[in-house]
């Protein structure tokens, strides 16, 4: 079968092959990969800045955000032939820490764990994968292509977990929240924003085009500049760039007992001046947090899932800007200012 592979953290390494087909091992669930978007991670291992193969072997199938359509599946369980599924990316570590002991493998505390087509486990860019059935979530049939985006929604389905666990803390009813950057994981939250029925302010550097029209069409505000223009603090900040500048704008101007969540991740050798006393005390003085958040488990799948389901399908379908067929996949990693997310199709629909 064909499959995108690359050798993790070596440069122009990647290369579509022909591969054997998934071993066993990997599971009783066969599927036909039908798409999978392309995301930071993806080009960060395509330039040869990260990623680890699997033991043993010098290079990894990509690919983490996956769409497939069962082939097999063991009798008596809840999948069938023809599901459409997404495969959960990360699995516990054999150990197991604590937290992966009881399937909260998001937060692994020793670091053994493996992710598909990240570290230690081949991905989903192949024309067919073998997985365990407790890592297939189902996705609405309803939803067809646009399950490809479950994946990035599971991100920030646990970013909102987070934020509401930590402002549950005390009495807790927001009202407004920033999320920094439009690209799909920004704009993943908004959804999940204006779905909660808060008033959601979308900041960006795009002028103009498409990422605005989607901010407006979800009933969002969008924003260039600074946080600060805003005119008021927010009660939730959603950091989706990684920027260092936004997510220092984003620290500080949180409203009182408000929660930023970083979910961007941001590229180290760059410093900024900032007052970390003035900074300190605001956040001290008024009960403000910090958390980053990264990866989801199963149950933020299933809320991911969920999400989805409720949303405008002709929304969700514009961010969708692109598909590539699997053997031009080069042309994914070419972005344009109104690319929101890249997907290559794998099994032409």
């Amino acid at each position: 079968m064909k499959a995108l592979t690359v050798i993790p953290q070596t440069k122009d390494s990647a290369r579509l092959e022909d591969i054997d087909g998934p071993p066993e091992s990997d599971g009783p669930v066969l599927v036909q990969t039908l798409a999978v978007g392309i995301c930071g991670t993806d080009i960060e291992i395509l330039s040869g800045e990260y990623g680890w193969p699997p033991p043993g072997r010098d290079r990894l199938v990509l690919g983490h955000e996956s769409l497939g359509q069962v082939i097999e599946a063991p009798t008596g369980g809840d999948l069938a032939k023809g599901d459409y599924v997404v495969g959960i990316v990360r699995r516990p570590d054999p150990v197991p820490c604590a937290n992966c002991a009881v399937n909260e493998w998001d937060f692994c505390r020793n670091g053994l764990y493996t992710e598909r087509g990240i570290k230690g486990h081949d991905g989903y860019l192949s024309e067919r994968y073998r997985i365990q059935p407790e890592f297939v979530v189902k996705v609405d049939p309803k939803l067809g292509f646009l399950g490809v985006l479950l994946e990035p929604t599971s991100v920030v389905t646990k970013a909102w977990e987070q934020v509401d666990r930590i402002g549950g803390r005390a009495h807790w009813d927001p009202k407004t929240v920033v999320v920094t950057g439009a690209g799909p994981i920004g704009l993943l939250a908004a959804m999940l924003g204006v779905q909660r029925g808060l008033e959601v302010h979308v900041f960006d550097q795009v002028a103009e085009g498409l990422k605005p029209q989607l901010v407006a069409e979800l009933g969002g505000i969008y924003h260039t500049g600074a946080i600060e223009a805003l005119g008021k603090d927010p009660d939730v900040i959603i950091e989706c760039t990684g920027v260092s500048s936004l997510v220092l704008d984003a620290m500080e101007h949180v409203g009182t007992g408000g929660v930023v969540c970083l979910t961007g991740v941001s590229t180290g050798g760059r410093t900024i001046d900032i007052d970390e006393g003035e900074l300190n005390r605001s956040m001290v003085l008024q009960n403000e947090v910090v958390v980053g958040s990264v990866n989801a488990n199963r149950r933020h799948y299933q809320a991911a899932a969920e999400g989805l389901a409720k949303a405008d399908p002709a929304w969700l379908g514009k961010l969708i800007t692109r598909r590539v067929p699997l053997e031009s996949w080069q042309q994914a990693l070419d972005r344009s200012p109104d690319d929101v997310k890249v997907v290559i199709e794998v099994t032409p629909s």
